[in-house]
């Protein structure tokens, strides 16, 4: 059944991948596939959707018989789960607005969602003591389904400004908005990163002393560019690390987001080199038709609606969970401070909008930053500070 999970998985992928490109031709009509009535590239590519994401569910569930407990315990399938409910957030949202153009942006970042996820042990292992509880159920799926729901403005948000901004010459405005269009890219950079040297079969072995003056042993999947704290390289002809960093700094995964860097600096280069310009120039004619007042309006009602679950999920059930775990609610581990952060920016994203009147370019602005927060908490402070949270 485990062979059967990732089938089921592998098959979503391909589906959004294919859906992807009929939404693309749903945006090329001359309303940009915004009436209410849908052309056939958007059913064509909701269908698609809808049958991913029944394979998606197939494989969450078939992975949870396998391992008896809910798959949202490390990474891999946590982030997994991240990119299945942003695929159910986005269908949601779908049938209200019928608006393709956001499943041209949502279900790319879902699939490079889901090929992150896959860069990391896939593995079934049986729960640490710590998580054996059913409120990993509930405060992460609902923690993952606010974060969802919120990627969704992000969605709107860019491609708001991608239409929006004048691409004719450049300003701080299309330069920040490439370089959120770049941070995307960088994911795929880990993941092409990560490919590459597993082809290779690249493996360092280390011991080390943690935060505890314990000796631990941690293999490299990739050349070693920061070392971990009194470290001494096991495995003769590997790369010796450049810098080695204090225990409370994951060197390993600290080095892999230094390769996804790299990688998606090459990336970027070999995009821009075949478009020749600005990606998100190249992108602004596709858009051209899209209606903004709708993508507003879609942007503010995702997060009315994902701020709330987020909360939930984030904060109130990690806080009861944490005071069953651990006697207290609130012990400012990494992953709490940035859920704070990231639940503090996201009310002010609100209280902006509903007394300042902060509407259009300044709120597709404020949902790109959210997101870019959400993905911060997801990738560097998972892969780079330890702490209680570190279960990748």
């Amino acid at each position: 059944m485990a062979g059967l999970s990732s089938n089921l998985l592998f098959t979503a992928f391909i589906l959004y991948l294919v859906a992807t490109f009929f939404f693309g031709g749903a945006i090329k009509d001359k309303k940009g596939g915004m009436e209410k009535k849908q052309n056939k590239w958007a059913i064509f590519g909701i269908t698609l959707s809808a049958i991913g994401l029944a394979a998606q569910l197939g494989y969450f569930v078939t992975r949870w018989i396998v391992s008896g407990h809910a798959p949202v315990s490390n990474l891999f399938e946590f982030t997994t789960f991240f990119g299945m409910m942003l695929v159910c957030a986005f269908m949601v949202i779908y049938s209200i607005y019928k608006t393709p153009a956001l499943g041209v942006i949502t279900l790319p970042i879902a699939l490079i969602i889901i090929a992150y996820a896959s860069m990391f042990p896939r593995e079934i292992a049986p729960l640490i003591p710590s998580l054996k509880s059913y409120w990993l159920y509930i405060h992460v799926t609902t923690a993952a389904t606010g974060e969802a729901v919120l990627a969704i403005s992000f969605a709107a948000g860019l491609i708001y400004l991608l239409k929006s901004i004048d691409q004719s010459k450049r300003s701080k405005s299309t330069f920040w908005l490439e370089a959120s269009l770049f941070i995307l890219i960088t994911a795929l950079g880990f993941v092409a990163a990560s490919s590459a040297f597993s082809l290779m079969d690249y493996k360092a072995d280390f011991t080390w002393t943690d935060k505890h003056d314990k000796q631990q042993q941690l293999t490299y999947t990739m050349p070693a560019i920061f070392g971990p704290h009194e470290g001494k390289l096991q495995t003769a002809g590997k790369m010796e690390p450049l810098i080695e960093v204090p225990a409370i700094i994951n060197a390993k995964k600290l080095t892999t987001v230094v390769w996804s860097l790299a990688g998606g600096i090459i990336l970027y280069a070999i995009i821009r080199l075949i478009l020749r310009k600005r990606i998100s120039a190249a992108i602004q004619p596709a858009v051209k038709n899209i209606n903004l007042d709708l993508l507003d309006e879609i942007g503010y009602r995702s997060v009315m609606i994902g701020f709330p679950i987020f909360t939930l999920g984030a904060l109130i059930f990690a806080m009861i969970w944490a005071q069953a775990a651990w006697s207290k609610f609130w012990g400012w581990d990494p992953k709490e401070v940035w859920a704070l952060i990231t639940w503090l920016f996201y009310a002010a994203f609100l209280h902006l909008r509903l007394s300042k009147g902060w509407q259009g370019e300044k709120s597709a602005w404020l949902a790109m930053i959210g997101f870019l927060i959400i993905m911060f908490n997801l990738i560097a402070v998972n892969l780079v500070i330890a702490g209680l949270h570190s279960y990748a």
